[in-house]
């Protein structure tokens, strides 16, 4: 039994509005001080002081990932069974936890593995490697998920990131000293990339990488029309995006194939695919497309 000095202490730590959306976002997944404030539209000590009482109160517990430090509700406790029980009484349709959930989502937040190194990360990485051969001089990545993507453009002259979120910033920092190289990192204005994000980044690129996995309903025409724009004579791209395995696999009722639906987003945005490759790890589904400027596809045409 539950001594009731035990559960008056858990019920002075939940008896917050803003703790009560603390712990459910922890109940989803492993989350950081910042993935919280992000998603709470908070302020990282305000949201740390909440965690704090949280944490002391046994209802949430600290996981040391690397060198990020997530919190998660209890697990195996009295507090965390007081904790699993009190959750299953909320509502998910709650407006504000699904604002929440939302901007969770729309900030990249996936998780305590969402920028730290994953076998989808390695996969994608290996695809730039075999590609991106000779090393272009200068390298743009967008969204950049997978941070270990950097150890693919090697030594190249001059490379720049223009991510959505400071959780993501922080990781592609971290990155960029592990792998001891100097990384122009630019964040958007807003919740989400824009063309006019990419058009602030300045010079053309050689390569471009687009890497925003965790985008839902695919990267927007005209941020690929964007990208297109920086890109030279002799340029590249490479778009990383989530698909529907099932689409893949020839469903039924799907309108268009996710392969195909791919090659017409590009050709939409002044873009030819050369190839396209399916890639699954981690329980993710992505697709790995390659491209190049329209023009300079008409142009090596006339040329053979």
């Amino acid at each position: 039994m539950t001594e009731s000095r035990e559960l008056l202490c858990w019920l002075r730590a939940i008896a917050e509005p803003t703790r009560l959306r603390l712990l459910a976002l922890c109940a989803g997944q492993d989350l950081s001080v910042t993935d919280l404030a992000e998603a709470l539209g908070q302020s990282e000590p305000r949201v740390s002081r909440h965690l704090r009482i949280l944490t002391e109160a046994g209802l949430v517990e600290r996981v040391r990932q690397g060198q990020w430090v997530h919190y998660r509700v209890a697990r195996g406790t009295p507090a965390a069974g007081f904790a699993q029980g009190l959750l299953g009484q909320l509502d998910r349709s709650d407006s504000s936890l699904v604002r929440d959930r939302q901007r969770a989502r729309s900030q990249g937040i996936a998780g305590a593995g969402a920028v730290a190194a994953s076998r989808l990360g390695r996969e994608l990485c290996a695809v730039l490697e075999a590609e991106m051969t000779p090393r272009p001089a200068s390298v743009l990545f967008v969204g950049l998920e997978h941070p270990q993507l950097l150890e693919a453009a090697g030594q190249s002259g001059h490379c720049a990131v223009l991510v959505y979120s400071r959780r993501v910033a922080q990781a592609v920092r971290a990155a960029a000293e592990r792998e001891q190289r100097m990384c122009r990192i630019a964040q958007a204005g807003g919740e989400t990339l824009t063309p006019r994000d990419l058009a602030r980044m300045g010079q053309p690129f050689d390569a471009v990488v687009v890497d925003q996995i965790t985008r839902a309903g695919g990267v927007p025409e005209a941020l690929l029309g964007a990208a297109r724009a920086l890109l030279p004579v002799g340029g590249r791209l490479w778009l990383f995006e989530r698909y529907d395995s099932a689409a893949l696999a020839g469903s039924a009722r799907v309108i268009e194939h996710p392969i195909a639906r791919l090659r017409r987003r590009l050709a939409a945005a002044g873009l030819e695919c050369r190839r396209i490759r399916p890639i699954e790890a981690d329980g993710q589904h992505v697709l790995a497309a390659t491209a190049v400027p329209v023009q300079q596809s008409l142009a090596m045409g006339r040329a053979s």
